[in-house]
């Protein structure tokens, strides 16, 4: 392989230079980083000097003909051992998996063989299954209007610009009529992704099945990409199994960052945010065995404050259990490892407010960590005029040892958040 083309992994938090470490990034690539960076910046890195340091979004950006993977990591285990990186990688796609940002449940993906090469490699692979599903299928077709110029009189004539254009040529009719064919932008779109595939794909075992579907898919027009196009799509029971594909489509074609000032390089990202990312995770894992009687919301919002003109300002806490009951429970997610040390004061000072305004029994941050382990504090009574005493309010630490057993992972997360609670309701 092309030492130009061969993957890059990272984990969270770490960098890449042009001029130092195991892995390198060409200065090509860097300045490629840098365009995509642009003035405003993105989330996912920042430029440091000869290079970038990547911050707590994982996923994958392609630069060119290269992958650079950035997985999570929440341990303190040898970042460069092969058998980490792969446990992670496994950690971040069941993650994903878990929370629905891909569906491999499909029935176009009942025999989807994943692999551990990126994620990037698993979501062309979700994407081509999914086409190959609907040209099985059969692809449907829809009706749409077209107008211009034709040798035999089809629809309504467009008298004015009949007139304007054929005054000699009399054989031709400007016209509109309705065509009922597979020419319409559902899939448009999916043969543009399907073009983007063969051209940025770096998996030779991916080649083969996207020439084919290249041959058996209809060439259709070019559509611009845009995010109101994706969401003008209505879905009725024909263009249903659809869904899938123009959802994976839309991911890939809406981060895919050309280099038109130098035509190479081209960047496609598709990144995460990890602190929403455990959010749901934590939160799909507790409404995943929790009891009937246990009510659970995410981002349940409240009206905080108000000033004398302009927006209200909400607070959100991540997870609320029995939301106006006396059992009421927040919780909010955090996606670092503590490392043995005590929570910010800013995390604290929010759980404080969280417990004042929702009345709520008890609070928690939730972290990722090592090992199970649960360490409770209290609040000092600020009532007092020393304010030297603790009062009865606490906020817990909860951390969650990382398994790489998804199912067996979200029933450690609920037993030990349940036992922490030690509410009827949630055990």
């Amino acid at each position: 392989m092309n030492k130009e083309h061969k993957p890059i992994t990272v984990f969270e938090h770490e960098s890449l230079r042009t001029n130092r470490g195991e892995q390198r990034l060409t200065n090509g690539q860097l300045e490629a980083l840098q365009l995509f960076y642009g003035e405003n910046g993105v989330p996912y890195y920042s430029l440091i000097h000869h290079g970038v340091r990547f911050n707590e979004y994982v996923g994958v950006i392609q630069v060119g003909r290269t992958v650079i993977e950035v997985l999570p990591k929440a341990d303190k285990a040898n970042p460069n051992d092969e058998s980490i990186k792969n446990t992670w990688r496994n950690v971040l796609i069941n993650m994903l998996h878990a929370v629905g940002i891909f569906d491999i449940h499909a029935p176009s993906n009942s025999n989807l063989r994943l692999r551990s090469n990126s994620i990037l490699d698993l979501y062309f692979e979700l994407f081509i299954k999914e086409v190959e599903y609907l040209l099985h299928r059969g692809l449907v077709k829809k009706y749409r209007k077209t107008e211009g110029n034709r040798t035999a009189l089809k629809g309504s004539i467009q008298f004015a610009k009949h007139i304007s254009q054929n005054l000699v040529h009399q054989e031709r009719f400007y016209v509109r009529h309705t065509t009922y064919d597979k020419e319409h932008d559902i899939h448009a779109i999916l043969y543009k992704a399907l073009k983007l595939l063969s051209y940025i794909n770096t998996n030779v075992q991916l080649n083969s099945r996207l020439g084919a579907l290249l041959l058996d898919f209809p060439e259709l027009y070019d559509i611009k990409i845009t995010e109101a196009l994706f969401d003008k799509i209505v879905f009725d029971r024909k263009t249903e199994p659809y869904r899938n594909a123009l959802e994976i489509a839309k991911l890939i074609l809406l981060n895919y960052h050309p280099d038109v000032n130098r035509g190479t390089n081209n960047v496609l990202a598709l990144m995460f945010d990890m602190n929403v990312l455990w959010e749901q995770f934590v939160y799909v894992s507790l409404r995943r065995h929790k009891a009937s009687a246990t009510s659970i919301a995410a981002q349940n919002a409240k009206n905080f404050w108000k000033p004398l003109s302009g927006y209200r300002s909400k607070m959100k806490p991540d997870i609320v259990l029995n939301k106006g009951t006396e059992d009421c429970v927040v919780l909010d997610t955090k996606w670092k490892n503590l490392n043995g040390y005590n929570p910010s004061p800013e995390d604290l000072r929010q759980m404080f407010v969280y417990m004042k305004y929702y009345g709520a029994k008890k609070v928690a941050l939730v972290y990722p960590g090592a090992e199970n382990r649960n360490q409770s504090g209290q609040y000092y009574d600020h009532s007092s005029q020393d304010s030297k005493h603790l009062s009865n309010e606490e906020c817990s630490v909860i951390s969650i040892g990382v398994e790489k057993d998804v199912k067996a992972w979200q029933k450690i997360i609920h037993e030990n958040i349940s036992n922490w609670c030690q509410l009827q309701e949630i055990v």
